[in-house]
């Protein structure tokens, strides 16, 4: 095993084609799912234990924006893994750029804000409430996690078991997410279809509200 994490560390390991394209799969679903995890902890918290909130607006517990996050910093450290305090660095500062345009493009074209860190605890650092200092730090912790934990893990994965049996289960996770992704962001708005939030908030699960 060590042999193998040092081998990832020199960007040694170069898995053939398709099974490159069911780890990118992977990271995508359980970086979605780590970031849901992550903020339905949070928001918790910041509610002061009161109530549990439902993050995101899909069927299943994920958030894309941690997902194509993951991707983001995957490839911009894919040669830094022995340099960690720089991908902390480029961790923190890429997805603070993502997260402040990925919320100001929603919220000029929707008018609504699926986060404002104005209103939260520890929000200092705040800019439009779309990014704060302690949103990046913590992406950038995250981003160690997902370099030194995650790929690694997920790489194991596709190097020792069959192969087959990685591809069909990376890519049926991927099509469930992506599918619920999907049907929540296009075809329920499109088609007026009861969404995750309207299935959701029928049964009484809380929502953040997003009109600021």
């Amino acid at each position: 095993m060590g042999k193998f994490y040092n081998d990832y560390l020199d960007s040694k390991i170069k898995p053939e084609r398709s099974l490159f394209v069911g780890i990118v799969f992977l990271v995508v679903v359980v970086s979605g799912a780590f970031g849901w995890v992550y903020e339905f902890i949070f928001y918790w918290i910041n509610g002061g234990f009161d109530k549990f909130y439902w993050r995101g607006g899909n069927f299943l517990p994920w958030l894309n924006i941690y997902a194509y996050g993951s991707l983001m910093i995957w490839f911009l450290t894919f040669k830094l893994r022995r340099r960690p305090l720089l991908v902390f660095i480029i961790s923190s500062v890429s997805t603070g750029i993502l997260e402040f345009f990925a919320g100001l493009g929603v919220y000029l074209v929707t008018g609504l804000k699926y986060w404002n860190y104005d209103t939260e605890i520890l929000g200092f650092g705040s800019i439009y409430g779309f990014v704060c200092l302690r949103s990046v730090i913590v992406f950038g912790i995250l981003g160690l996690f997902l370099v030194y934990i995650i790929l690694p893990g997920i790489y194991f994965l596709a190097v020792k078991l069959p192969k087959k049996a990685f591809l069909v289960t990376a890519v049926i996770l991927f099509a469930v997410f992506l599918g619920d992704d999907i049907y929540n962001l296009v075809f329920a708005n499109l088609f007026s279809l009861p969404s995750a939030q309207d299935v959701y908030g029928s049964i009484g699960f809380n929502f953040m509200n997003y009109r600021y």
